[in-house]
Parts: structure tokens; C-alpha cells; sequence
């Protein structure tokens, strides 16, 4: 059947579940699966190519920096971003941690540690007493509680944006957006309800009071287009493990010149320009943001993934997602007693359907589908307060990757019914 990822790329799709039954791989929204380009590329990287990345002169250095570099290339060019705008990390995780602890920074004086550059109002970085910090209900902790301790670190308060009964981001709260707010930092796609964020109305807003527009685009990257420069965000955080790279690689993506303003945050080798007994000069971004060793084979890993996904085309992977979605949404809706957490239709979503099943727990949802050999996510996804607006703890959470066939969404439907009727409940 086909798939816009060819199934025989990703070599443990071909291993049976619990079982002995085929494996159904429903969870690409925790980590994607990844194809033989991917795992060749870190192979290769490390049995041909392992130097010190920008640490020497020989043959083996050389080729590991022309690799890693080559890598930032690939992604900036999937994202829609110049090269010296992506930095690496370990993971969205530690981009917005990144993004947090540098405002944090400045807010503390350390702004001054680098030359000005012209055009950049250095006070849209520093947060005090009176400040506001956005976020929204819908967010994955790692784009909530970075910013909670930067409101407490700074003395700024923190507001968010709620939601719809969908569990949408509610457009008539976007008041708590005022001229007091220095960031509002959200989801492009939830986690959770899979819904699609209005990014321009939110960014607009953001911008119209001279805030900073923080994405996180870990959902999203992998299942739309996406170009962080018609996007017009001025961060925005991206994790390879859910597009079919590695894991301990991602990227924060900054517009050029708020990078070349901020400060570091950790400190080390390969960000420096020049050291002496009395003072430092950092490097250009993104290099003043990548002290110490990185994760070379990763990122070459995560570059490979982006060749690999564009070489698709990902107009192509979010058509063929779409009509997945429409097949999982809907069939997960009309089951008696099971109910989504989020939209229960296709439209201005992604495939990402978590969901509650009345009378039976989620980690009892999730052993029953792994028996069938259908792995999925259980728990609050960390996610709590969105799930708390749904009025339930946890859930269970079905997620598509460009390998997943309607015949596994159908089985996966199928053997969703069996769960009540399994465990002994009646309707």
C-alpha cells in the first residue's frame, strides 16, 4: 500500500509487536521512526567521518565539520530559515530553556556582554516587575514552566491564552496581550488535541505591542510545510526525534540579528572569540549558543532527515496525513464510550487524536492495544492543563507518521472497540 515514506526504509516497521502480531507504530508524536538515510548518515558519520567538529586541521576534522555545517544547511533550508539562524540542541526542550535563560540573562544585566547591534532594541529583552509573559493552556511543559521561572526569576507575571470546548486557542483571549507583555511564547500544534494554532493572528498580536513570538514547532515540523521567515516568529524550537532523526538532537531557530544581541547561556568551548585572565568575546551566533561538544552524528542525522523528508515533498505528507487523520478522528469519535480530546473532525488539525475511554484507564487502553501489537502513548503526554480543561488527568494518544497506513488506522479502530466490552464495561 502506498505511503508517501516508503515502508522498506524504516527497518523496524518490519518487526512483529507483542504477540506476534505485526507491529502498528501509532506513537511518532513521543519520537518518530527513522529510515535507513538517516541511520546510514550516522553510521557513516561516525565509521568515516569522526573528528572534532572545528577543533583541527586534519582530514577526519575537515570532513566532520563540512558534514555538521552541511546539516544546519539542510534543516535551515526545510524550516524556511538562513543557516546562522538554527543553532543546535539538544531537543525543543532545551531551545525554549535556551530562549527562557538568556532573557533571563539580559533581565539580570548580562545584555551588556555583547557589542549592540543596530536596529535592536536591547529593553524588548529585559523583563521586570510589570512585565507580562504569554503562553497558552494548550502547551507541552517544556513551553510553560521555562517561562514560569523566568516570571520568577525577573518579577514579570505570566497570563496565557485559553481555550475552546475543541480545545483551540481562544481568539477572543488575546486581551491578556498587552502593551505590558515582552513575550508570548506558544504551540503550533498541540500535543494533545492535534489542533492547528492561528499563528498569524497570534504573532500579529504579539508583534503589535513589540513582543517577542516564540514557536514551538515541534508537532508541526514533521507533518506540514512550515518557514519561519513567512511565519514571521522570532524564535521558534524543533526537536529531530519526531522527524525521523535522532534523538539528543534539535534546533532553535532566532532571527538573525535577536540572536547576534543576546548573551550566552552556557559557556565553554567553541563560543568564545577571545579569552583573557580579565574578560571574554563570544563568537557570532550560532556558535555563541553551542558551547562544548555537540552531538555531531545527530545533527548530521536531523540533516538527513530534512533531505529526506524534502526529497518527499511535505505538501505531500500533510495530503496524505490528512486523509489518515479523517479516517482516525472519525472512527476513534464514533465509538460508544471513547471520547477525543480535541476536534473530533480532520479540519485545521494534525494526526495527533488523543482520547478518554469511559470506565477504562489509559495505561489499561494502552497494554490492551500493545497485546495487538499497536503501540501508542498513554499518560498527560506532559501536557497536564490542557488535559485538565478536557476534565481528566491522562489519556490515551494515537499519532501518525508518514509510514502509517489506512489499513493499520482501520485495525487500530477496530481493535479500539474491543477495548470496553474487553475490560467489562457496559454502556
Amino acid at each position: 500500500m502506498f505511503t508517501p515514506a516508503p515502508r522498506a526504509d524504516f527497518p523496524i516497521l518490519g518487526r512483529t509487536g507483542r504477540g506476534g502480531y505485526p507491529l502498528v507504530y501509532l506513537d511518532s508524536g513521543a519520537t518518530s521512526q527513522q529510515p535507513f538515510a538517516v541511520i546510514d548518515a550516522v553510521r557513516e558519520a561516525v565509521e568515516d567521518h569522526n573528528g572534532a567538529v572545528k577543533r583541527g586541521s586534519h582530514l577526519l576534522a575537515e570532513e566532520a565539520t563540512i558534514a555538521f555545517e552541511s546539516a544546519r544547511e539542510d534543516v535551515a533550508r526545510f524550516v524556511g530559515a538562513a543557516a546562522d539562524e538554527i543553532v543546535w540542541t539538544s531537543g525543543s526542550t532545551q531551545s525554549l530553556n535556551l530562549i527562557a535563560y538568556v532573557l533571563s540573562n539580559v533581565s539580570l544585566g548580562r545584555g551588556e556582554s555583547v557589542p549592540p547591534v543596530p536596529g535592536v532594541d536591547m529593553d524588548r529583552f529585559r523583563l521586570g516587575p510589570g512585565d507580562v509573559v504569554v503562553t497558552t493552556r494548550a502547551e507541552h511543559h517544556a513551553n510553560l514552566i521555562p517561562w514560569q521561572e523566568l516570571c520568577l526569576r525577573t518579577g514579570a507575571t505570566l497570563r496565557w491564552l485559553d481555550l475552546d470546548r475543541e480545545g483551540r486557542i481562544d481568539l477572543s483571549t488575546l486581551d491578556v496581550i498587552d502593551e505590558h507583555t515582552k513575550v508570548v511564547a506558544f504551540t503550533h500544534v498541540s500535543n494533545v488535541s492535534g489542533a492547528i494554532s492561528p499563528v498569524s493572528e497570534i504573532v500579529s498580536a504579539a508583534h503589535a505591542v513589540g513582543a517577542l513570538a516564540v514557536l514551538d514547532a515541534c508537532q508541526s515540523v514533521p507533518h506540514m510545510p512550515v518557514d519561519f521567515h513567512a511565519l514571521d516568529v522570532d524564535f521558534a524550537a524543533f526537536s529531530g526525534h519526531k522527524m525521523l532523526a535522532p534523538t539528543g538532537i534539535g534546533a532553535l531557530y532566532g532571527k538573525r540579528d535577536l540572536l547576534r544581541a543576546l548573551p550566552p547561556y552556557q559557556f565553554g568551548g567553541s563560543m568564545i572569540e577571545l579569552v583573557t585572565m580579565e574578560k571574554t568575546t563570544y563568537a557570532d551566533p550560532p556558535a555563541r549558543f553551542e558551547a562544548g561538544t555537540m552531538p555531531v552524528a545527530q545533527a548530521i542525522g536531523m540533516g538527513a532527515a530534512a533531505r529526506y523528508l524534502q526529497a518527499i515533498g511535505m505538501d505531500t505528507i500533510a495530503a496524505y496525513e490528512a486523509n489518515l487523520t479523517k479516517i482516525l478522528v472519525n472512527g476513534v469519535a464514533e465509538i460508544p464510550g471513547v471520547h477525543v480530546l480535541g476536534p473530533a473532525h480532520e479540519a485545521n488539525r494534525t494526526g495527533t487524536v488523543a482520547f478518554s475511554v469511559d470506565g477504562v484507564h489509559p495505561h489499561d487502553v494502552g497494554q490492551y492495544l500493545d497485546s495487538k501489537g499497536i503501540a501508542v502513548r498513554v499518560g498527560h503526554h506532559c501536557a497536564q492543563p490542557i488535559h485538565r480543561h478536557f476534565g481528566v488527568f491522562a489519556s490515551t494518544r494515537a499519532s501518525l507518521g508518514p509510514y502509517n497506513t489506512e489499513d493499520e488506522v482501520r485495525f487500530f479502530i477496530d481493535t479500539l472497540r474491543e477495548v470496553r466490552p474487553y475490560f467489562g464495561v457496559e454502556d
